[in-house]
């Protein structure tokens, strides 16, 4: 599955490499990668894929899932297209309540002690998802764990996770997309150790001289 979604998103550029000239992100780190998983929903082939891939993961790692909540706002379609796969009920959560109305934040019924899992396009430093689950349980629902569609796996995003006790499995990661990309011509065998470099310390830009000499 992992290797089959990185070719997915490295064919729609859900997921583009740009190595030798690198994106720069909102925190001002240098980055090989850009993600935009959104793209998936565009492609009905690779969303397909993602769909059900994504229903997998909740079916082999939260067999006792209630429903399904995604994030805001590029969860909800993933969330909701996964909800009618696996027959569940399905709602979101807001960055913040409304101003008006109800002033809700979770969006869908939610009732205390449901077990519910999140889904989330993409993992990194994990923040949105973590701050999800924890409105989830403000709410009193049971949070199994966050279905993803691709993790980074960056330590920070591993460290928070675990310090608010949430579980992540994702359809695809970094090392697979690595390998997948290698393999098909999307980037040369050499460039790996120094794109890894990234990952495990994103704000140390000496892998892009690791990546000169590669």
């Amino acid at each position: 599955m992992e290797r089959l979604i990185a070719k997915d998103l490295l064919k729609i550029k859900a997921v583009f490499l740009r190595p030798e000239e690198p994106f720069t992100w909102a925190s001002g780190i240098k980055s090989p990668i850009y993600c935009d998983n959104r793209l998936t929903l565009s492609d009905v082939a690779v969303r397909s894929d993602v769909e059900h891939a994504l229903a997998k993961i909740i079916q082999d790692n939260y067999p006792g899932c209630e429903a399904v909540m995604g994030t805001s706002t590029a969860g909800i379609a993933h969330a909701a297209i996964v909800s009618e796969i696996l027959g569940l009920p399905m709602g979101y959560v807001r960055g913040s309540a409304k101003d008006h109305g109800r002033n809700n934040r979770i969006e869908g019924k939610c009732e205390p002690g449901t077990k519910v899992v999140v889904v989330e396009d993409l993992i990194s430093t994990a923040g949105s998802a973590v701050d999800v689950a924890e409105a989830l349980r403000e709410a009193g629902a049971e949070v199994l764990g966050i279905a993803s569609i691709f993790t980074y796996g960056m330590k920070k995003g591993t460290d928070r996770l675990a310090e608010h006790g949430l579980k992540n499995v994702s359809a695809s990661n970094y090392d697979a997309l690595l390998e997948v990309a290698s393999e098909e011509g999307y980037i040369g065998a050499a460039q790996i150790p120094a794109l890894k470099a990234f990952r495990d310390d994103p704000s140390n830009e000496s892998w892009m001289e690791a990546l000169k000499q590669a």
